[in-house]
């Protein structure tokens, strides 16, 4: 990849740049720096010389994700490239600075990290947190459904990322498998906030998103609000275990009870996500999840000794 000049933006990430990353079983060192590591601010200026540059990730529209090192501090990070011609010719430069701005001030555990952006004459660069098992649509292709524990944890932690979002008047208005990303522990990171949009006061009425996935306010162009990002969850919740369906059997009463109210056509019908959270499937489930790692854990280590 040819470097060329790069014009600098300065953004803060929270690192210690004398701090050794962490190793595991003498392998990669880790993949991003912990909020908890210190105090200190130190502010970056990026150039695409900053960085190793490893495997690409994925490809999109506008251009490609790669793997990357960043060499004085040797953490792993993912570095989105997008072509600006690709962007003028799409006319979406706006709305990747919309996308910018929202991402790098959201601070939560499941939501993918925003780092900073640099750019060149030719390229926009995002600097992301990575996620080292891919996407939720990715483990999808694989394995056709979800098993109800892992689905219930993915949901309980979506929930909680909207949450936050929805409290900061943030809708993400792209809930789908493959804007959901997972770390090693099988933990939720939510990425792509380039139909998201800030919306304090007011509803909006751009149709935008995933035809799949769109609610039904979306479809006749009318008002929305964060409410369509329930109707996605719901949407998504479906997808994760209907595998080989239907929801006849007895047995699915409660998830079907959980999907049916997310799928209300009236928005403000819709279960919200504090509800959701406490209701009886994601509870048991989600808490079976927890369970199963614990015991798998305790496995390993002792296979160890």
């Amino acid at each position: 990849m040819s470097t060329g000049p790069s014009k600098i933006v300065t953004r803060s990430m929270t690192a210690n740049r004398n701090a050794q990353p962490k190793e595991e079983n003498k392998k990669e060192k880790s993949d991003q720096p912990e909020e908890e590591e210190t105090n200190e601010q130190i502010k970056l200026t990026w150039t695409l010389d900053d960085f190793d540059i490893g495997k690409p990730l994925g490809r999109g529209k506008f251009g490609s994700v790669y793997l990357a090192r960043d060499r004085k501090s040797g953490y792993l990070i993912a570095l989105k490239v997008l072509f600006k011609k690709e962007l003028i010719k799409h006319n979406v430069v706006n709305q990747l600075k919309r996308e910018i701005e929202i991402q790098y001030h959201l601070r939560h555990p499941n939501i993918l990290r925003l780092y900073g952006y640099f750019y060149d004459d030719d390229r926009v660069y995002m600097v992301l947190e990575l996620a080292q098992m891919g996407s939720v649509y990715s483990l999808l292709k694989k394995t056709h459904k979800i098993a109800y524990p892992l689905a219930a944890h993915l949901i309980l932690q979506l929930s909680d990322a909207l949450i936050y979002c929805h409290e900061r008047k943030v809708i993400h208005r792209d809930i789908k498998p493959e804007n959901l990303l997972l770390t090693a522990n099988n933990d939720l990171k939510v990425a792509d906030f380039g139909w998201s949009v800030h919306a304090p006061s007011s509803k909006r009425t751009t149709m935008c998103g995933t035809l799949d996935y769109l609610s039904p306010e979306m479809i006749l162009n009318k008002e929305h609000d964060h409410n369509v990002d329930n109707w996605s969850v719901g949407v998504l919740l479906y997808e994760f275990i209907v595998g080989k369906p239907p929801f006849e059997h007895q047995k699915h009463a409660e998830t079907l009870d959980c999907i049916r109210n997310l799928l209300l056509l009236k928005p403000t019908a819709r279960m919200q996500m504090p509800i959701l959270k406490k209701h009886p499937w994601i509870v048991e489930n989600s808490a079976i999840f927890v369970k199963e790692k614990e015991e798998k854990e305790k496995t390993e280590k002792g296979e160890k000794k």
